[in-house]
């Protein structure tokens, strides 16, 4: 018999178990949909989910915003380099993943950006938790100042940091300052931050953030993994757009949205892309991304420098959509991107609304639930594309509507 001074063995089934009910009480459980993607017909697709074989689908959440990854250069770059090179990268960059495919992929992005060199990572994930914390480690003392709705990867890499840091209020500039202000100017100081947010489709005034930077000597790391390729006349971001790529320290983006691949990386000035390559161990310790797909991301940066066709489809779907679901009385957010957020404030209603899309309508949109946005302001997140018509808009639109009245959910009058 246990007496009760003693400490029962852990049952670690019921704390797992326990776990994954919490999930499920909050509306919040994830469930990933299992598809395949039509080559060359994006954004349809084949969903396999509760069928009897593959049932046709129309995707509306994916961050392939220029449907990139079913382009025909990059697919014949990513054919071509299979065929020659084989499949892996061989190792870490510094044992024999550091192929000439990265070397030409670095120098095209440090180019995109306006900056002295690139270094690219596995992922925009890794980019950013390795560089942030990387650089804090490396600047004695250092304080970061990061917007409150900075991504997760940004939020983990300030935390491996160890440094001390300070949270201001989302865009507000003059917050900024006032905890500028309140540090000791030999402090060294970094502004995090980036430059479309994608769960609002709000945007960063860079260059108040830079004229802050200036005035109290601080550096500047933005992230623009939602607008690479996406704005600018080559597809820099919303720092070539406002012209501002050339006040910032530290550029990072994704090779896996608008580029339509994988990877991440960082542009900025020689010496700090050497430090990052010689001290992160998120980039030292991890094979290189294949060469397939690097490839791949090579072309994609390539051909968006030169074409922007794809760029301004992408914007006139947005705005077309935009307009059509305001018309309908659906509560679409403000968003001056091409994000199309539409609110729902309820994690349970918005997994609903999405289940009754995918099964009934063909419709694949994912719920976006806490963490990922505050409680209270779960939505569903659209990203219309280049390749979305205006008969699939209506279609959606009118599902929409249509939902919306069976849950006895409110439109707008």
């Amino acid at each position: 018999m246990t007496s009760p001074t003693e400490s029962r063995p852990v049952d670690y089934d019921r704390v797992f178990s326990q776990a994954i009910d919490r999930l499920h009480a909050e509306g919040r459980y994830r469930v990933f949909i299992d598809i395949l993607r039509n080559k060359g017909m994006f954004p349809n697709a084949r969903c396999f989910a509760g069928h009897n074989g593959p049932k046709p689908i129309t995707v509306w959440c994916s961050n392939d915003y220029l449907a990139m990854g079913q382009h025909p250069k990059v697919i014949g770059a990513m054919e071509e380099a299979l065929h020659d090179v084989g499949a892996g990268s061989g190792g870490t960059r510094n044992i024999g993943g550091n192929t000439h495919y990265h070397i030409d992929l670095e120098a095209e992005l440090a180019d995109l950006h306006g900056k002295e060199g690139a270094l690219l990572f596995t992922s925009g994930y890794v980019s950013n938790e390795a560089t942030l914390s990387t650089i804090a480690k490396v600047l004695p003392g250092c304080i970061i100042f990061s917007d409150e709705l900075n991504h997760a990867s940004m939020i983990a890499g300030i935390r491996h940091s160890g440094c001390e840091k300070r949270v201001f209020r989302h865009n507000d500039i003059a917050h900024l300052e006032e905890l500028l202000a309140a540090e000791d100017p030999a402090t060294p100081k970094l502004i995090a931050f980036e430059s479309v947010y994608s769960m609002d489709g709000d945007v960063a005034p860079i260059h108040a953030i830079c004229d802050l930077a200036d005035k109290y000597n601080a550096l500047t790391y933005l992230d623009e993994v939602h607008a690479v390729g996406m704005y600018g006349a080559r597809g820099g971001g919303i720092s070539e757009r406002d012209d501002a790529a050339h006040r910032l320290t530290i550029i990072e983006g994704t090779l896996a949205k608008a580029i339509g691949v994988m990877g991440g990386y960082i542009a900025a000035d020689k010496t700090i892309i050497d430090v990052i390559r010689s001290y992160a161990p998120g980039f030292i310790f991890t094979t290189s991304l294949s060469p397939v797909l690097v490839a791949g991301a090579l072309a994609s940066v390539r051909h968006l420098k030169a074409s922007s066709e794809e760029r301004e489809g992408q914007q006139a779907s947005a705005a077309r959509l935009k307009a059509m679901m305001r018309e309908a009385g659906l509560p679409v957010m403000d968003s001056t991107t091409h994000i199309v957020p539409l609110m729902v404030g309820d994690p349970v209603k918005a997994k609903k609304v999405s289940d009754i899309l995918l099964a009934e309508y063909g419709v694949y949109v994912q719920p976006i639930n806490f963490p990922t946005v505050p409680r209270g302001t779960e939505r569903l997140r659209f990203t219309p594309g280049p390749t979305h018509d205006e008969a699939m808009m209506r279609d959606l639109t009118r599902a929409l509507v249509e939902i919306w009245d069976r849950m006895e959910m409110k439109l707008a009058a």
